[in-house]
């Protein structure tokens, strides 16, 4: 009896963990699409670093009674709350390639785009689940840990 096994696989998967990119600490999330040949895989992806921004122009003040507002640091006028929101999204774009190793996860490298600078990095994963991964990046000013999902 015979069975074929096929040349490559993909696997459509999400992403989210921690992250710190140029000594800014937030959230990664992305949508990666792995593609593999035997051992060894490719895995581009798109997402978002989500972060508190810089913006000291508006400020939360909290009176005596409890009440909090948003003040603009510029006249002392009340502003609108979600100016005091300084929640800021950065997209960015990796591509990485490694090795799956069985019964463990994968060993691998690649490199982070972003607005700012290209990242080389390295990254390892631990299998937890048949599709469900921990996953861990490292380079220079940026470090990430998180959990990918195959779909």
């Amino acid at each position: 009896m015979c069975s074929a096994v096929p040349a490559h696989a993909a696997d459509l998967g999400l992403e989210a963990g921690g992250a710190r990119y140029n000594d800014v600490w937030g959230a990664e999330v992305g949508v990666t699409y792995r593609v593999g040949v035997s051992r060894f895989y490719l895995a581009p992806t798109v997402g978002a670093f989500i972060y508190q921004g810089d913006n000291d122009r508006y400020y939360e003040q909290t009176f005596t009674n409890g009440n909090t507002v948003c003040r603009d640091s510029t006249n002392g006028q009340f502003a609108k709350k979600e100016k005091c929101d300084n929640t800021a999204i950065k997209p960015y774009a990796r591509l990485e390639a490694g090795i799956n190793i069985p019964a463990f996860g994968a060993v691998g490298g690649g490199a982070r785009f972003s607005t700012s600078k290209v990242v080389p990095y390295g990254t390892v994963s631990i299998n937890l689940a048949p599709s469900i991964r921990v996953k861990g990046n490292a380079g220079k000013d940026y470090y990430a840990l998180g959990l990918t999902a195959g779909l």
